[in-house]
């Protein structure tokens, strides 16, 4: 009787652990965290770190302090810390997202957006084209961002002038350019002194390869990286650069499309 109960005991066990075994296997494989790429910036009060996301998506930090720049689809910040501030460019989906400005919010995060886009993001404070707002150790620039001639038909603009911006981030004396949507403009061209530039590409909403590059070679960053470039060849913008004196850094920032 002892031995039967024994090997009903074992019996048990032994299903119990295949049980286990089976419920294992047949649960989904848990994705491996995502492996950012970095960018690291020495200035004088100290390095910032800038992080490609997605598309138009970036996440700046620096001084214990974190700037999202367009977070939108098809952005996921998943393991990245909330805003202390966002800064938004224009109305389209692919920069501006409410739902998307409020998970990656705490509180107290400081929104600046173009005048357009506050009509949605009701609690951004505007920043106009040519303005300058100073927020904690940053300065942001307002910068002009639209076309000169393209847009969905004749007579009409993809990106009109003043609904827009591009910005210029300053800390420690180092510059950052984020261009926004926008063609190859005159403001563009006549930027100073800019340490980092991310300038767009793609048609036929913005500029062709080349055409960025011209107008990198005309305010000549120190460092320059390609993004909002969906399906534009790359190996284009590097080539019309060559012997610019340019550094070109190129990025996936369509992971998994």
């Amino acid at each position: 009787m002892k031995k039967s109960l024994f090997a009903i005991a074992v019996c048990a066990v032994l299903v119990a652990s295949a049980s286990a075994q089976q419920a294992q296997q047949a649960r989904p494989a848990q994705a491996a965290p995502a492996v950012r790429p970095v960018l690291t910036y020495p200035t004088s009060a100290g390095n910032v770190k800038i992080t490609p996301v997605a598309h138009a998506s970036l996440v700046i930090e620096a001084g214990g302090k974190v700037i999202y720049v367009d977070p939108a689809p098809p952005a996921s910040f998943t393991g990245l810390p909330p805003a202390d501030l966002i800064l938004v460019t224009d109305i389209h989906g692919d920069h501006m997202n409410a739902a998307m400005i409020a998970s990656v919010s705490k509180a107290g995060t400081q929104i600046f957006a173009p005048p357009a886009v506050v009509q949605t993001v009701t609690t951004a404070m505007p920043i106009a084209n040519g303005e300058t707002k100073t927020w904690d150790r940053f300065t942001i620039e307002a910068i002009p961002a639209y076309n000169l001639a393209r847009g969905p038909q004749p007579g009409q603009l993809f990106h009109t002038k003043g609904r827009g911006n591009g910005y210029v981030i300053t800390y420690g004396g180092a510059r950052f350019y984020m261009s926004g949507d926008t063609e190859s403009i005159p403001e563009m061209r006549a930027l100073k002194n800019i340490d980092m530039a991310f300038v767009c590409m793609n048609l036929p909403y913005t500029m062709t390869p080349e055409e960025a590059a011209e107008a990198v070679k005309a305010f000549k960053p120190k460092i320059v990286v390609p993004y909002h470039y969906r399906g534009t060849d790359l190996g284009l913008f590097t080539k019309a650069l060559q012997g610019a004196g340019v550094d070109v850094r190129t990025f996936d920032w369509y992971p998994g499309a």
